[in-house]
């Protein structure tokens, strides 16, 4: 008989923690240079007015920064700045030429969770809101920001400031298990000594070190100087609250912390929205963050359209750090709906508008692709009511545009949709449309 793994206890806060209204304080005011500029993109950059953006991807225009500098008593360098770190933390939000606040902003005042929500996507996103030194090889930058979280969580445990010297220690160690993990230095297997620290890797390591520490005292997680690094109450919260993350991982249900994604995902079909939430941290927490969003996103490339939702779902837990490689697949045609909704709500978008992004005919893909999920996972009923959610007034025009739309499963989702639905007029029209579609017909 099979018996679960004992508990684990997560971690309790931190002696001397603030309270969460204090950490919200301390937050804002970290942000509080964003959150201006914000404001003053919702004034200044709305629909014809001054142009916002140059290239439809939320990089504010040379001219939209010079305007805000001259508003706001700022140089354009402080502006562009403040505005990156805005669209990190979900203060603005980003259409072709135009801006908006989003959400958290709307909610700046009232709402402590919203902020401190902001602020844990900024810092989560350390690395994108202060770019690495010009010069360093992509590969040696990848592997210090893998290396960061045990960086941050010895910081957290040592409860002090601790030399950088020391810090600089760790993260050659963990690089260098890094490598061992991926088979780049020599290793005879378990029990072996592991392999030496490369000859200069110190001299490598330490201007990224430098960059890393800068860069999260930069985001207000940790203050850096006379050759130490101290975590700030924030710093000290954000990693107890990611410690946490790893208890609960070690103690996933369903095993599903062990398993590919794609495993993972079929785990999670059946569970409630929490509890699957809960399921994907856990499942985060285990693994590096870039590997993890290249396991989802394979999974969302499939055949298997719930996977794809799913994989969705787990990417808008990881939050800021899968914005790029989100955007990066926001071309193709399979995850083109869902990379456009996901980055309208990482944006700020309300989740019940997000679906405004979308054109009518990505609506409509979108629409097969989840009647297909339902139709293989799910029961008749539920491909019925699946009606209700297409954008079309009438099911005629539902038919029409779904015919013209080109996903790969329409004739299987109009057959089953025939077969499920009780009104024997409206199967018969859904049953000429899938004839039509599969003959090629009109």
């Amino acid at each position: 008989m099979n018996q679960r793994p004992p508990r684990r206890t997560a971690p309790r806060p931190p002696e001397g923690t603030p309270a969460r209204s204090e950490l919200a304080r301390m937050a804002r005011s970290v942000l509080a240079a964003a959150a201006r500029v914000a404001r003053w993109a919702d004034t200044a950059l709305g629909p014809g007015r001054a142009s916002g953006t140059t290239d439809g991807k939320a990089t504010l225009s040379a001219a939209s920064a010079e305007l805000a500098a001259a508003e706001l008593g700022l140089t354009a360098v402080q502006v562009q700045a403040d505005w990156d770190i805005a669209r990190l933390a979900g203060l603005v939000e980003v259409h072709g030429d135009s801006a908006r606040p989003g959400w958290r902003l709307r909610a700046w005042n009232r709402d402590d969770s919203a902020v401190l929500r902001g602020w844990v996507a900024l810092f989560d996103a350390w690395s994108l809101a202060h770019p690495e030194p010009a010069g360093q090889e992509h590969a040696a930058v990848a592997e210090v920001v893998s290396a960061m979280p045990q960086v941050l969580s010895f910081l957290h445990l040592s409860a002090g400031p601790v030399p950088v010297a020391q810090l600089l220690d760790l993260l050659q160690q963990r690089v260098t298990e890094l490598r061992t993990e991926r088979c780049e230095v020599p290793y005879d297997g378990p029990g072996a000594e592991p392999p030496a620290q490369p000859a200069g890797d110190d001299t490598a390591l330490a201007p990224l070190l430098d960059w890393a520490l800068g860069a999260l005292a930069g985001v207000g997680a940790l203050t850096y100087g006379d050759a130490q690094a101290t975590l700030t109450p924030l710093g000290n919260w954000a990693v107890w609250v990611k410690l946490e993350q790893i208890c609960v991982a070690a103690q996933s249900p369903a095993g599903n912390i062990e398993q590919a994604a794609e495993d993972m995902l079929r785990g999670c079909a059946q569970l409630r929205p929490n509890a699957a939430r809960a399921e994907y941290r856990a499942w985060l927490a285990a693994r590096p963050v870039g590997s993890a969003v290249t396991e989802l996103l394979a999974a969302a490339r499939g055949e298997d359209a719930l996977l794809r939702g799913l994989a969705f779902e787990a990417l808008r837990v990881v939050g800021a750090p899968a914005e790029p490689d989100v955007r990066s697949v926001a071309e193709e045609p399979t995850l083109r709906p869902y990379a456009l909704l996901w980055l309208a709500e990482h944006d700020g978008v309300d989740p019940e508008d997000a679906h405004e992004v979308l054109t009518r005919q990505e609506a409509t893909w979108l629409w097969v692709d989840t009647a297909a999920a339902v139709a293989d996972h799910g029961e008749a009923p539920l491909l019925v009511r699946h009606l209700e959610a297409a954008i079309q007034p009438t099911v005629p025009m539902l038919l029409e545009e779904v015919q013209a739309v080109g996903h790969p499963r329409t004739v299987q989702v109009l057959v089953a949709l025939a077969a499920a639905h009780p009104d024997p007029a409206l199967a018969k029209a859904v049953r000429r449309a899938a004839f039509q579609v599969h003959t090629g017909g009109s």
